[in-house]
């Protein structure tokens, strides 16, 4: 029994460090990130020039309403610069048709990828060359924005002094399992990022959002670039990485009622989605893969299991530690409804989707050993040149 109350003890204890960690990294995004919507920057004497920058693959079904929201916007020199890349639907005469009927809008039509490069970072490339405004917008062909979205964002950028803003968008809702696993990882990805300490220029924290990385053309020019992700899985994160290795001025906001996607629209699309991790997160080892997710399932479900101790007398005492475990995981829930006003339901069933997210990056690991490599958007990336280009190790 002794052995049995010492490993009861330490999982109890790692646990609630867990929970405490998660619980103190919603607390300070809540107080350290600034919510667009509730800033009134001055604005500039001249507005610069803003160039939107959208890849998109086959994304027919969802870039025309997106671009719909982008050219609402009143921004007064604005361009968007649509980059078909690949596509074999109908996205490429639809961003035609959008640049025959709008003068803000051009569209880029890649025919071939480049030797060396994802299909991806070669697009925001592209899109990069062909735009000429002295901030860019990086952002996917599924993203909506809000009215006067676009105006406060370049305000805040250069009322702060900023070289890079990523903003949190609101994620729609989905399914019931698809909202909690993306509540999880919403939750596991603040902690493990930290984007209240970016801005510290002191820290070693960096981030990238792809639905909305802004950045000041002539700072990124002055970084390593899209040169230097051509092969990063990443890239949304990768961009804040070369900012902040550059030491450009980098932050992170809160976007929710502003920027807004549908992103995990279904269990598949998301089974699909995290093939691409087969570097950053599982590391090209399914050992690996198989340790972390045991112990993210572990810790995940800790709140519900650590309090069942308290059925056996012999162990009681660890029960009522696991009570801790669970309030603390309650506390957590608690800041992340206060900081993303989301649904309360899913937040409070993500730890149960844990085995759902332990079980796509097992699958992700065994697929990419069997396919030596990575399959992005139809094409299969090998683990050879997955490595050379990784720059982005996820935690």
């Amino acid at each position: 029994m002794p052995i049995l109350l010492v490993s009861l003890a330490v999982y109890v204890t790692v646990a609630l460090a867990y929970w405490l960690w998660q619980a103190y990294a919603l607390w300070r995004t809540l107080r350290g990130l600034p919510r667009l919507g509730d800033l009134d920057p001055p604005a500039p004497a001249a507005w610069p020039r803003l160039s939107i920058v959208v890849p998109a693959r086959d994304e027919a079904d969802t870039i025309e309403a997106a671009a719909r929201s982008l050219l609402a916007e009143d921004y007064p020199n604005l361009e968007i610069v649509f980059v078909d890349d690949r596509s074999t639907d109908a996205t490429g005469a639809v961003v035609d048709r959008l640049a025959a009927e709008d003068d803000r809008v051009r569209a880029i039509h890649v025919a071939e990828l480049p030797a060396g490069w994802l299909g991806k970072v070669s697009a925001l490339q592209q899109g990069l060359d062909a735009s000429d405004g002295q901030w860019v917008l990086f952002t996917d062909a599924d993203v909506h924005v809000a009215p006067g979205t676009l105006r406060r964002a370049v305000a805040h950028a250069l009322d702060a002094g900023l070289d890079h803003l990523a903003a949190f968008p609101s994620v729609h809702r989905a399914s019931l399992v698809v909202d909690a696993a993306v509540s999880a990882f919403v939750r596991q990805l603040v902690s493990s990022m930290r984007p209240w300490a970016v801005r510290d220029p002191r820290s070693r924290a960096f981030m990238g959002i792809g639905a909305f990385n802004l950045v000041r053309r002539a700072a990124l020019g002055e970084t390593e670039g899209f040169e230097w992700l051509r092969m990063e899985v990443g890239d949304d994160v990768g961009l804040g990485l070369v900012m902040k290795r550059a030491g450009k001025r980098s932050a992170v906001a809160t976007a929710f009622g502003l920027v807004g996607l549908k992103w995990q629209t279904s269990l598949g699309r998301m089974a699909r989605n995290t093939e691409k991790g087969y570097g950053p997160v599982c590391r090209f080892s399914v050992v690996r893969s198989l340790v972390l997710a045991v112990v993210s399932l572990a810790l995940e479900l800790s709140p519900f299991l650590a309090p069942l101790a308290l059925v056996w007398p012999e162990v009681r005492p660890v029960g009522y530690a696991g009570l801790a475990v669970t309030a603390a995981y309650l506390a957590t829930i608690v800041l992340l409804r206060r900081w993303a006003r989301a649904a309360v339901l899913p937040m409070l069933l993500g730890p149960l989707a844990a085995p759902l997210a332990s079980a796509l990056m097992l699958r992700t690991a065994l697929l990419g050993k069997r396919r030596g490599g990575a399959v992005w958007r139809g094409m299969l990336y090998t683990e050879a040149d997955l490595r050379a280009g990784q720059r982005v190790r996820f935690p």
